[in-house]
C-alpha cells in the first residue's frame, strides 16, 4: 500500500532464503521478462489544473475492460487517507516501522548524499511523517514541495511541516503526481533538486509504468539531482499476507472505500456489502494483487453507463511489486539513474535506496 498504497496479499510458496540463494520458481525470471509477462495482464495549494472528466473517464475505461480494474490513486480522499494512516500503525504492517527505522539509524548518511541547500520534493507526501526525519538532518535546505492527490490531507500536513520548520519554503502541489505535473519557482537558483518516494509506493506501479515515472522524476531533479526511494523486498509470502490480510479488517475498509469514493465523486450506486476484500500474491509476476470481489450477479449504475459483474468476478485496486536488489538496480538504470547506496533492516524485509541522476 502504499505509502501509501493498498495491496493485499499474500498467497504463494515457500519462500524462505531469497535474498541470498534467489527464488527457484523465478530463477532467470529477470526485469525485462516480468515486464513481458506483465503486459499480458494556511498555505497555499497550488493545483495542477486537471479537469474531473479524465479520472471519469479512467474510472470508466477499467470497469469496462474484459478485467475490470480501477485506479489506486482513488484509496486517497479523505476518509481513504485516515485509513491508510492506521494500517500503517498495524503489527501485520511492517513496511512503515521498517523503513521509519532504517532512516533514523542512517539519518546523517542521508542527508550527506542529499547534500546542502537542496529542495526537497516529495511524492505522494501524506502525512510527511518520514520527512521530518530528512527535514532535521538536512543542512539548511531551500524549500519542501510535497505532491499528493488527497488535498485536505496535503494542506493539514504541509501546513504542519511549515509551523515546525518556519525558516523553510514549502510549497504544497496537489496533483495526481503519476502524471506530469509543473513545479513551482523556487527563488534560489541553482538548488539541488532531490526527490523523495517513500512507502514502497514504487511497488504501486506496473514495471513498464514505473520506468516512465522514474524518466519523469529524472526530467525534474536533472543530471546530478538526487531520488531516495522506499522499495519493498521478496520475502516470504506469508509474511505478505498478513501485511495485507489484517486480523482487524482495516485494510479491506480500505480497499472497499475505493468504491464509496466513487460512488461520492460520481454518484454511482456500488453497494459495498456486495463486494469482498481478496488480497494474495501472484507468484508469476512477483507482486501482491488487491481485489474486489463481486458476492453476487449485480449491476452498477456510474453516470449514465450500466456495468455488469458476475459473482465472483473481481476488480483489481492494486498491484504491490516486490523486488530484489538487483532487479530494482536494473528498474533504476533504465530511467538513467544509478542505485548509490542500499539500506536494509536485518531482515530484509525492506529496502531504502538512494539514486542518482546520470
Amino acid at each position: 500500500m502504499s505509502a501509501s498504497v493498498a495491496d493485499a496479499n499474500g498467497r504463494g510458496f515457500n519462500w524462505s532464503n531469497t535474498h541470498r540463494s534467489g527464488n527457484r520458481a523465478l530463477r532467470g525470471w529477470g526485469l525485462e521478462k516480468m515486464i513481458a509477462a506483465e503486459s499480458d495482464s494556511s498555505i497555499r495549494l497550488r493545483e495542477t489544473g486537471t479537469a474531473l472528466d479524465p479520472v471519469l473517464d479512467e474510472v470508466l475505461l477499467g470497469l469496462t475492460k474484459t478485467r475490470k480494474e480501477l485506479p489506486c490513486k482513488l484509496f486517497y480522499d479523505e476518509r481513504g487517507s485516515v485509513l491508510f494512516e492506521q494500517i500503517c500503525t498495524l503489527d501485520e504492517y511492517y513496511l512503515t516501522r521498517t523503513e521509519i527505522a532504517i532512516m533514523e539509524q542512517n539519518a546523517s548518511e542521508l542527508a550527506e548524499l542529499m547534500g546542502p541547500r537542496c529542495v526537497l520534493l516529495e511524492y505522494g507526501s501524506g502525512s510527511s511523517t518520514k520527512t521530518r526525519i530528512l527535514l532535521d538532518h538536512l543542512h539548511e535546505p531551500v524549500a519542501y514541495i510535497p505532491i499528493d492527490y488527497a488535498a485536505e490531507q496535503l494542506q493539514r500536513s504541509a501546513a504542519a511541516i511549515a509551523a515546525s520548520y518556519p525558516s523553510l519554503g514549502v510549497f504544497p502541489l496537489n496533483a495526481d503526481y503519476t502524471q506530469r505535473v509543473g513545479l513551482p519557482s523556487i527563488a534560489e537558483e541553482g538548488a539541488r533538486r532531490v526527490g523523495f518516494f517513500p512507502g514502497s509506493t514504487i511497488g504501486n506501479f506496473r514495471l513498464t509504468e514505473a520506468v516512465r515515472f522514474l524518466r519523469r522524476v529524472w526530467a525534474i531533479v536533472g543530471p546530478g539531482g538526487g531520488f531516495l526511494i522506499g522499495a519493498d523486498l521478496r520475502k516470504d509470502p506469508k509474511v505478505l499476507h498478513s501485511a495485507y490480510n489484517d486480523a482487524s479488517g482495516v485494510t479491506a475498509e480500505f480497499n472497499l472505500n475505493i468504491l464509496a469514493h466513487i460512488n461520492r465523486r460520481f454518484d454511482a450506486d456500488f453497494r459495498l456489502d456486495k463486494f469482498a476484500h481478496r488480497a494474495f500474491y501472484n507468484e508469476r509476476l512477483g507482486r501482491i494483487e488487491m481485489h474486489l470481489i463481486s458476492r453476487e450477479d449485480q449491476r452498477v449504475r456510474l453516470q449514465d453507463v450500466e456495468i455488469a459483474f458476475r459473482k465472483g468476478e473481481g476488480v483489481l485496486t492494486e498491484v504491490s511489486y516486490k523486488y530484489s536488489v538487483e532487479q530494482f538496480r536494473t528498474l533504476a538504470r533504465r530511467a538513467s539513474f544509478e542505485v548509490r547506496r542500499v539500506w536494509m533492516d536485518a531482515g530484509q524485509l525492506f529496502s531504502v535506496q538512494y539514486l542518482l541522476a546520470c
